[in-house]
């Protein structure tokens, strides 16, 4: 059985740009108890009012089977644990289980504690014991082990006896500069095994090699029980082990047990991805292994085809196993399978005939600077097309000026567009200003064509705009551009995309492919 620690609220708030309130903190551990995680370590109480208000906010806060731990160090050179503010600190988060990190590389005793070797066996062996006193379960981070074993095996093995010796009943090794291999880590986590074998043996590794997934694998074969990580690997510099990772291997491909964690629970593994980047403001990693949008893609013909006939063919785990879903990619690289099943997957079955003028369409687009990847409204519109589809409208025509401010800052700048829509056989003539820039000029004034036909339209609101430079051989103010436009209405999104040498040309097309495929779904392409 692995007994999973989550270390996002402490050691996973040291990375570049995560930041987390309070409040984003409480929700986090309510989601990971609610997720199955046996061990949540909330932060360090006696280091910050941030992680000491979350303490106090989360007493009495039921997590069901799931246990809060406290973070804190060893008690200071030449003071008592009783007289310590870290190790009070600790106790007074009130949590069951309290992690302490101590040193264990003889070389960060002397140049970073400042202590001798001896003072700092007492300060591991006197805090734990205290600490054991007051009913509390200690889980000793035995920080820098793997280094400092390297260097003095036998100083990095007396730092995890003066731990016993006090209590602790978890030896925890970490790789904290993250620079070691997996092979080392096995052999050192299986020396340690050996060395103490009545206690659980645990593994913290950081990524500065990317290899703390690899790292965490090797430790549990040779005998480690206790894995210590973050959710999405968030963390210093290169980042924690990734949960999101390791605990899928573990259950998958290693077939172990994890307290807390059933498969039913690992469904949820992508959700719970998402909801600790959403409480950080972050956006996901589109590319993580088994939680990422890109993980279950599938984009060469080739690939599609085998998939459609059986998804093992290349999918190592069904995506469902861990809350994710199966996605068929349309680009140039395209086969006439990817089309069909990313036609299907809207419901719409399109003749074998019909796909490859289809693929065609698409290579000449993409050849022209359109990517269908991220843009499925657009893809389902051109096939909508080619089958002669009627369009709800026609552009005829668009004219933008921008009114700028001149020297004079406190003069605004501000756009004027008109556009010339076609609809059924009215011709709507209309123009739109507005103190956002000409695109949203352009959106104004083409919904004032459009909303008296398709009232609807008022319901639809734009929540991402992308323009991306494409490179050839023109550059500069002459390079065509690729725009990418998200929408949503009623809790349902889709992406378009316009592609020209004129940004606001090519921001056109992306809008009014975005309205249009609302009224289109209204009027499915027929079926055959």
């Amino acid at each position: 059985m692995i007994e999973i620690l989550d270390t996002t609220l402490r050691d996973g708030t040291q990375g570049e740009a995560v930041n987390l309130s309070s409040d984003d903190k409480i929700a986090i551990a309510r989601r990971l108890a609610a997720f199955g995680v046996p061990l949540i370590e909330g932060g360090w109480p006696g280091s910050n009012p941030k992680d000491a208000e979350f303490f106090a906010r989360m007493k009495g806060v039921d997590l069901g089977n799931s246990q809060l731990c406290a973070f804190g160090s060893t008690r200071r050179k030449g003071v008592r644990p009783e007289d310590d503010p870290s190790v009070q600190a600790m106790l007074a988060a009130a949590t069951p289980v309290v992690t302490v990190v101590a040193k264990s590389w003889d070389f960060h005793v002397t140049h970073a504690l400042e202590v001798s070797l001896e003072e700092n066996l007492r300060m591991i062996e006197e805090t734990y014991r205290y600490l054991v006193s007051q009913g509390r379960r200690v889980i000793h981070d035995a920080e820098h082990f793997f280094d400092g074993f390297k260097a003095n095996r036998g100083y990095a093995l007396a730092t995890l006896e003066a731990a016993v010796r006090g209590g602790a009943d978890t030896l925890c090794l970490c790789d904290t500069n993250g620079g070691s291999l997996p092979e080392e880590v096995f052999e050192i986590t299986q020396a340690v095994r050996q060395a103490f074998p009545g206690l659980t043996i645990g593994i913290h590794p950081h990524n500065d090699a990317e290899l703390a997934v690899a790292n965490a694998l090797a430790a549990v074969r040779a005998g480690a029980t206790h894995v210590q990580g973050t959710i999405n690997g968030y963390g210093e510099r290169c980042g924690n082990l990734n949960l999101t990772s390791a605990i899928p291997n573990l259950m998958l491909k290693y077939g172990l047990q994890l307290q807390g964690l059933t498969p039913e629970k690992l469904a949820e593994l992508r959700e719970v991805s998402h909801f600790v980047d959403e409480r950080a403001n972050l956006a996901p990693n589109i590319r993580a292994p088994y939680v990422g949008d890109a993980a279950f893609a599938h984009k060469g013909g080739i690939h599609v085809s085998a998939v459609l006939k059986d998804p093992r063919t290349y999918e190592h785990v069904p995506p469902e196993m861990v809350g994710n879903s199966r996605r068929v990619l349309v680009s140039d690289l395209s086969g006439r399978s990817n089309l069909l099943a990313k036609l299907a997957e809207s419901g719409v079955n399109v003749p074998k005939e019909m796909a490859g003028a289809l693929l065609e369409e698409v290579k000449q687009l993409e050849h022209a600077g359109y990517s269908f990847e991220g843009a499925e409204a657009s893809f389902y519109l051109l096939a909508h097309r080619l089958r002669g589809g009627q369009m709800p409208f026609s552009v005829e025509g668009f004219t933008v000026f921008v009114h700028a401010g001149g020297a004079n800052p406190e003069t605004p700048t501000w756009a004027e567009a008109t556009v010339r829509v076609r609809v059924g056989e009215t011709l709507q003539h209309t123009a739109a200003e507005s103190q956002h820039g000409p695109v949203s000029a352009l959106d104004k004034a083409f919904r004032k064509a459009i909303e008296p036909f398709y009232p609807e339209i008022a319901e639809i609101e734009l929540c991402d705009y992308k323009v991306r430079i494409l490179s050839g051989q023109e550059a500069g103010t002459a390079s065509g551009v690729r725009v990418m436009i998200e929408m949503h209405r009623a809790g349902e999104r889709w992406s378009t995309v316009g592609a020209s040498k004129n940004n606001l040309e090519a921001s056109l097309k992306a809008l009014t492919d975005g309205y249009a495929y609302v009224l289109v779904k209204h009027q499915p392409i027929p079926q055959d």
